[in-house]
């Protein structure tokens, strides 16, 4: 049996270096989907390129941290946003936050549905909603995730997963599965299986293990989640995550990839080929 493998670049709309990596991994490469962050600096651009490149299914990255600000003004999401007026730069600041009951989940809801709005009125089509450092693994961001997908009839909502043998790792896997039923409940698509949680930013390194791996688990349906951008741009000295963008967009860009997947099982797909009902087996 053939499965399919969703390939998403995250982050589409960061900078100008991101967007033009993302494309260019989609037209030279095996990158399916991209993901658009709103609130990202290069948004316009980003923008322009996805009218360009209709084959490139987009969906909505939504944000709530990170070194963007939001959308909404301080006042109208003030839980979301530090003294500076900006999100807290890591998804550990958001979580302690909702764990201490300072998280307003109505802030994020107006603020999620704000940036889905922007990209809806580019006239653009969205294929799946997911969240910048995967916070909707949060039950609280999750469940608005899923409301959300429902009221703007968007068809698929990523399920992020990790297969790390650690306390991490298992903390991962037990809000995957929580948020797993939440979307079967809902009747929302999601694949089967995921991977590029624990290799973010390494994927390169990590692709031989990845593609193993998952041949060897055998789900019909998988995520590649990606992080590829042209070198240049001022990446590595705006963002201190030790990410490896160019090294990514040259393995996504590896002639002898699409071989690979197919030795792995599965063909190349993007969300809007995920079928009523897909999720895990």
């Amino acid at each position: 049996m053939t499965g399919l493998l969703l390939v998403t670049a995250d982050d589409f709309g960061l900078t100008d270096g991101v967007n033009s990596g993302i494309v260019r991994a989609h037209v030279d490469g095996v990158v399916t989907s991209a993901s658009l962050l709103a609130v990202g600096s290069a948004y316009d651009g980003a923008v322009e390129l996805a009218r360009r490149t209709p084959s490139l299914a987009v969906g909505v990255h939504l944000a709530a941290v990170g070194e963007d600000p939001p959308l909404l003004s301080p006042a109208e999401v003030p839980s979301l946003v530090g003294a500076s007026g900006g999100f807290p730069l890591s998804y550990r600041s958001v979580l302690r936050s909702a764990a201490l009951g300072r998280l307003d989940p109505c802030d994020v809801r107006r603020e999620f549905r704000a940036q889905i709005e922007r990209v809806r009125g580019e006239g653009l089509t969205v294929t799946h909603l997911d969240t910048h450092q995967h916070l909707h693994l949060w039950p609280v961001i999750g469940r608005i995730v899923v409301d959300l997908a429902l009221e703007y009839g968007i068809p698929a909502v990523r399920l992020p997963r990790s297969h790390r043998h650690s306390p991490l790792g298992l903390g991962v896997r037990a809000l995957a599965g929580a948020l797993a039923t939440r979307l079967a409940a809902a009747g929302l698509r999601y694949t089967s299986d995921f991977a590029g949680l624990d290799e973010a930013g390494a994927l390169d390194l990590a692709m031989p293990r990845v593609l193993a791996g998952l041949a060897r688990r055998g789900r019909p349906t998988a995520e590649l989640n990606a992080h590829p951008g042209e070198a240049g741009d001022g990446l590595h000295d705006r963002f201190a995550w030790g990410y490896r963008w160019e090294h990514e967009l040259a393995v996504l860009c590896d002639r002898t990839l699409p071989a690979r997947i197919r030795a792995a099982g599965f063909t190349l797909a993007s969300w809007s080929d995920l079928a009523d009902g897909e999720g895990i087996p």
